[in-house]
């Protein structure tokens, strides 16, 4: 059955229940000259829906996977040589599962490349369905303030399901932070630039979830171990040669 006549059958079904209570017979014929003006109405409002043609969904920008973004490092938390011959970064989110699984995969790559590999930790919360995602942004930002970025950011994603503010500051006190100043500055102007700067890189790089990664400004698609190894050996390989 169609939306069409699924509206009209709920229409003729609902009509006879609103009269069930012993209406008198001139009451029905009434109701029954109402249905009628109705379902003309529904006639008119589906031929005008059927003269639009079929309704599409809006389609998604679509990603070239060998185009090279320019992201700048600014301000970011890394890890590695800061003059490293191949720089990933990621866009990531706090209380993304998928983002704290590709942590663990990230830090082992790093390992595996300590001198060839730099790593830059970039925000992008997505508030439209994680609600304490941008707080914890700010929370990790905060701790680089005191020196303690990574310390906060694997004890936030190794608590990802309990990230409200009041965890946020237990987690500070945990890590060795002064807890007042570390609050303090959750809330501090320049911290909140920051994780706003950051999205705003993300959307002109056509981020639009998490976590997305790039190898040298090109996005990876393949976030296996082999996928990493394979653009990384590859880079190192090029710049060999030139």
């Amino acid at each position: 059955m169609n939306a069409s006549a699924i509206r009209r059958a709920v229409l003729l079904s609902a009509l006879p229940f609103l009269a069930a209570c012993g209406p008198k017979g001139e009451d029905v014929q009434e109701i029954r000259k109402q249905q009628t003006l109705i379902l003309a109405k529904l006639n008119d409002l589906e031929k005008k829906i059927d003269q639009m043609g079929p309704r599409q969904p809006p389609a998604r920008p679509e990603v070239d996977p060998n185009k090279v973004y320019d992201i700048p490092a600014g301000s970011s938390p890394f890890k590695g040589p800061a003059n490293a011959p191949v720089i990933i970064t990621e866009f990531s989110d706090f209380q993304c599962p998928f983002c704290s699984q590709a942590a663990g995969l990230l830090e082992q790559v790093v390992k595996d490349y300590p001198k060839d590999v730099k790593f830059i930790y970039k925000q992008f919360p997505l508030t439209s369905i994680h609600p304490f995602a941008m707080d914890a942004s700010k929370a990790a930002l905060a701790a680089a303030k005191q020196g303690k970025f990574w310390e906060m950011h694997d004890h936030l994603f190794a608590n990802n399901r309990a990230l409200q503010k009041d965890k946020l500051s237990e987690y500070a006190k945990a890590i060795g932070l002064d807890v007042a100043k570390f609050e303090a500055d959750m809330n501090a102007p320049d911290v909140q630039a920051q994780v706003q700067e950051e999205m705003r890189q993300a959307s002109n790089a056509q981020v639009t979830g998490t976590p997305t990664i790039f190898v040298n400004g090109k996005r990876l698609m393949n976030r296996s171990p082999e996928g990493f190894h394979a653009a990384i050996d590859q880079i190192l390989k090029e710049k060999k040669a030139g």
